[in-house]
């Protein structure tokens, strides 16, 4: 299904900040329902998205492209293949015999099949790894326990290596600028792409580039901190070719200025072998002991995902571990999940209970209870686009792009009654994090606060939200005051009521979005 993006030149908001100090608190009690309009994302009669554009025609990008197969693709059911009982002792070597023994299985139409775990306490103490693709590691519900016990571990691996190579030279991009939210670009040579082609894109981190972040001054304890050195990168698909002209098929999370990137932007085509594919946990619950620790310390955590492409995890409750969920790779969905602390951990610093280090995240209706957390952090120099929808949080804690530039993110239809969302400089926190994050969004969010501060030559933006407003230096300063970020329409939720579902539909019709569990939506 084609739809039709419409744009509107808003030179005139660049320095839009509608409600900001004590000005924000006035309006933030209640948001208010009904047909209120965001000045850069609306949804005309014909139900179609009309985007502003800033001065250089940077817009709010379609995060829709954020989950299982690329968004709005129903996340699979697969046959069982094997069955694993409770055992006294320690479970590990079972359930992993049981995955190895899938693993030599033939995969048929991108599965080999599920491992499922009967009801019952699985004591486990050590790592369950699935390391080939096509597996499945299913419980019955949460009448199947992993009750972590031993030393301190991970409790479930979807990790396998990749392997990157070049089949191109690098071509230089020729853009002066290339804005954020776009899908094209114009290179030197088009001679070496065709569609279909993966490509990394490659932007060096220049002095000229930190200078004018403001990020060649960080220094703590008097010892000069380091923000990012060496590239930023991402990889898209080529999606058609005309000239010099190439659209990619996700668009770009960040902006690309010739001023800061000399040597120039490059293109080049590669080959992924490795990792895995199509796998994922669900139906299950993950119980470690109570650990009132600091992040330094040994402790249980639930999931990582790494090398994994197309892949998930749903309906996974999680007790008492630490930094919890961490999630790279691409367009992998976390739905349903709920992780609850029965004590916080101690320390200055904070485990995240959620960790986004990949590209086309979607996590969707997950819950956090918990104190002293961050419940969504994001890794260094990891582009999106990421999704946080219709997330609940309690618990003195926040959703907080943690390091390094990251970009493309978006929180829609979130709660987090008594902590933050912050869009922030981090400044020298944690050896230099800097700018955390750009070009996010906040959309028809609750929070007890909002920080939401602009980076130079980048946007942030807090859009139908509920919260008090704040502003602050940079970590450990008293002055001067960030700049903040954009405000638009605080305090009075705006339509539509979900960004990534209403972008979703429009690029792929209703299916889309009950695909991902939602009817009706607008």
């Amino acid at each position: 299904m084609q739809h039709t993006i419409l744009y509107k030149n808003a030179a005139t908001l660049l320095a839009l900040v509608l409600f900001t100090g004590t000005a924000g608190a006035q309006k933030t009690t209640q948001a208010v329902p009904g047909n209120n309009k965001s000045h850069w994302v609306q949804m005309n009669t014909r139900e179609q998205l009309e985007y502003t554009t800033t001065s250089r025609g940077d817009r709010i990008m379609d995060f829709s492209y954020a989950g299982y197969e690329g968004g709005g693709v129903k996340l699979p059911e697969v046959k069982v293949a094997a069955r694993v009982y409770p055992v006294a002792g320690d479970n590990t070597p079972n359930i992993q015999k049981a995955i190895d023994s899938v693993a030599k299985l033939p995969l048929e139409n991108g599965f080999r099949g599920a491992v499922v775990l009967a009801a019952g306490d699985f004591e486990c103490m050590q790592t369950i790894s699935i390391a080939h693709s096509g597996i499945v590691l299913r419980g019955s519900g949460i009448a199947t326990r992993i009750r972590m016990t031993g030393a301190p571990h991970v409790a479930i691996r979807l990790e396998a290596p990749v392997q990157t190579r070049p089949m191109s030279s690098k071509v230089p991009v020729t853009d002066v600028y290339i804005p954020s939210g776009t899908d094209v670009m114009t290179v030197a040579d088009d001679k070496e792409f065709t569609a279909g082609d993966l490509v990394v894109i490659t932007k060096p981190v220049t002095p000229e580039w930190v200078q004018f972040m403001g990020m060649d001054r960080l220094v703590r304890d008097g010892k000069k901190q380091t923000w990012i050195t060496g590239e930023l990168s991402l990889e898209r698909t080529v999606k058609t070719v005309r000239g010099n002209r190439i659209t990619i098929d996700v668009p770009f999370t960040d902006n690309y200025d010739a001023a800061f990137t000399k040597p120039a932007v490059t293109v080049q085509k590669i080959v992924k072998t490795g990792g895995l594919q199509h796998a994922g946990v669900e139906d299950l619950l993950i119980d470690a002991p109570e650990q009132s620790v600091t992040i330094s310390q040994g402790h249980h955590s639930a999931i990582r995902t790494r090398g994994l492409t197309d892949g998930w995890i749903r309906n996974v409750q999680i007790r008492n571990t630490v930094n919890s969920v961490g999630i790279g790779g691409r367009r992998i969905t976390v739905a349903d999940l709920d992780i609850r602390h029965t004590v916080p951990t101690v320390g200055a610093a904070k485990p995240a209970d959620l960790s986004a280090d990949g590209a086309q995240l979607l996590f969707n209706r997950c819950a956090i209870q918990g104190d002293n957390v961050f419940f969504l952090a994001t890794g260094a120099k990891v582009s999106g686009p990421i999704v946080l929808l219709h997330c609940t949080f309690t618990g003195n804690g926040w959703i907080q792009p943690h390091q390094r530039w990251a970009t493309g993110l978006l929180v829609d239809g979130c709660n987090v009654p008594d902590g933050g969302i912050d869009f922030m400089n981090r400044g020298e926190m944690g050896s230099g994090h800097g700018w955390a994050i750009g070009w996010a969004v906040a959309w028809n969010c609750r929070a007890k606060t909002y920080l939401n501060q602009q980076p130079p030559g980048a946007y942030n933006w807090v859009i139908g939200c509920v919260g008090l407003p704040q502003q602050r230096a940079m970590p450990f300063d008293k002055e001067p005051l960030l700049p903040e970020g954009i405000y638009d329409a605080h305090g009075a939720a705006v339509i539509p009521a979900s960004l990534y579902l209403a972008q979703l539909k429009s690029r792929l019709g209703g299916q889309a979005t009950e695909a991902t569990g939602y009817t009706g939506t607008k």
